[in-house]
């Protein structure tokens, strides 16, 4: 069972802040102030797309403190899934939505002495939300944040010009300009924290430069959602609910089994939570493991999968569920 309680919303404002990148602005429909989110937070988007419910996780970036409304800025991805593309073409002002409660995977440490984030692209959502909550505690940091182009990077003039060129760094790859990533995390003081947000290879490009570093693993914060990737159908026989249910090629195990009627749980949606990581009775193939959750013995064990985005090479899983 999914842990959130969605929230009904309507679509208020409609932003282009960049080349392929839209914000929205959410405001309830029962008039009631939003709940308190910590920088860092997501919450899963629900609209319904013809005869189904899509859902996308999608981090917070207004400030923490305004519950008159949340906001999320959305790339528009060129080979979407459906999530990006509805939001970009099809949603208008003043549709209906749902969120899910806020919940936060990503958050400030707050034992740092000073927080230094790497962005990438769109991983600069949630570094809006971190950023604002740490100036109006007087905290120190620091944003690096690489774009490919000016017009494609979101974000950049707003942040630079509330926060100051010392405190924000704008890399643009067109420009060949691109993060000192080694002096940069190998000048910082004790007690200094790390949080990166961007394309798989950035994040673990950074995380790597600092484990040679030396820098400890408790200081080292990253945030990657993940979407489903295609494959060959198969099918999924549920022991729990007596169902058997087809995912399609362009479907996770999740979404399948939702649209079947069962209630999962979930919380991110991009295999980083753990929250849908489900026990295998049987598989007759191979289980292709796309989270970044599980630790490797349990993905050699092939009796775990996070059915948010992984999926089988083969005709039939059976799970518990």
């Amino acid at each position: 069972m999914s842990i959130n309680t969605d929230m009904a919303v309507r679509v208020t404002a409609i932003t282009q802040v960049a080349e392929s990148v839209k914000r929205f602005r959410f405001e309830r429909l029962d008039g009631k102030p939003f709940p308190v989110f910590p920088g860092g937070a997501h919450v899963v988007v629900a609209w319904k797309d013809g005869g189904m419910i899509r859902r996308n996780p999608y981090s917070l970036m207004s400030a923490p403190g305004d519950t008159s409304a949340y906001e999320i800025s959305v790339l528009r991805v060129e080979k979407s899934r459906g999530g990006s593309a509805f939001l970009h073409e099809k949603v208008k002002l003043g549709d209906t939505l749902s969120l899910s409660q806020p919940v936060d995977l990503f958050p400030i440490d707050q034992r740092g002495r000073k927080h230094i984030f790497m962005a990438g692209g769109i991983g600069i959502t949630p570094f809006m939300a971190m950023m604002d909550q740490l100036s109006k505690l007087n905290q120190n940091f620091e944003l690096h944040y690489a774009v490919r182009t000016r017009t494609h990077g979101a974000y950049w003039q707003e942040l630079t010009e509330r926060y100051g060129a010392h405190r924000v760094k704008i890399y643009c790859d067109a420009e060949k300009l691109f993060i000192p990533t080694e002096p940069l995390l190998g000048a910082q003081p004790l007690g200094t924290h790390l949080y990166v947000c961007g394309p798989g290879g950035m994040i673990d490009g950074v995380l790597g430069t600092a484990r040679k570093l030396g820098w400890p693993e408790e200081n080292l914060h990253s945030e990657r959602f993940l979407a489903p990737p295609p494959g060959a159908p198969f099918t999924v026989k549920l022991t729990r609910s007596n169902k058997t249910v087809e995912v399609a090629e362009h479907q996770s195990i999740l979404e399948a089994v939702e649209a079947a009627g069962v209630d999962a749980p979930f919380m991110c949606r991009g295999g980083a939570c753990g929250q849908c990581e489900t026990n295998v009775t049987a598989c007759d193939g191979e289980i292709l493991h796309h989270d970044h959750y599980l630790p490797q013995a349990d993905k050699a064990s092939g009796k775990k999968i996070m059915i948010c985005v992984s999926r089988i090479k083969g005709k039939e899983i059976t799970l518990d569920l």
